[in-house]
């Protein structure tokens, strides 16, 4: 039996477009990976606190446990690992119809593949593939990286 610490900010249950990125550590090795919240399914926008327990889900049906996927196809035990999770928004706010998501959707989406294709630029290990037809929007993509600084 050991006692574990989790904290964050009550402003990461906000619910919304956001972008994030996990940071994955166990036995030396590290690797990074990006996501956003706000996908195609429905109008809805999740928050990124939510994300986390979808991410890291162990149940063996679960379909939206990515992160854990990736984990687990680099060979590591996923409850061995150490995390650092690092969210960014919202960039918008949830939206009430499904064509003012899809809008919005539409702008973070191409930040999304930006954001990973900027880590691995710069010598990060990023796991899964991120791609858009489109580029993002420069303005708010310098933003975004402003935001995210130096944090990884």
């Amino acid at each position: 039996m050991k006692v574990h610490q989790v904290s964050f900010s009550g402003a990461v249950l906000e619910r919304g477009f956001w972008l994030y990125v996990w940071r994955v550590t166990n036995e030396g090795k590290q690797f990074l990976y990006v996501g956003r919240t706000g996908d195609s399914s429905s109008r809805f926008a999740a928050s990124p606190f939510a994300r986390i327990g979808q991410h890291l889900d162990l149940r063996p049906k679960s379909g939206a446990n990515m992160l854990l996927r990736h984990i687990r196809s680099r060979g590591l035990d996923p409850e061995r690992c150490s995390f650092k999770l690092i969210t960014i928004g919202p960039v918008f706010p949830e939206q009430k119809t499904l064509e003012d998501h899809r809008k919005y959707r539409d702008v973070v989406a191409p930040m999304e593949a930006a954001l990973a294709e900027h880590l691995r630029v710069k010598g990060h290990d990023v796991c899964g593939s991120h791609s858009s037809k489109h580029p993002p929007d420069a303005k708010l993509f310098a933003r975004v990286l402003a935001k995210l600084g130096n944090l990884l």
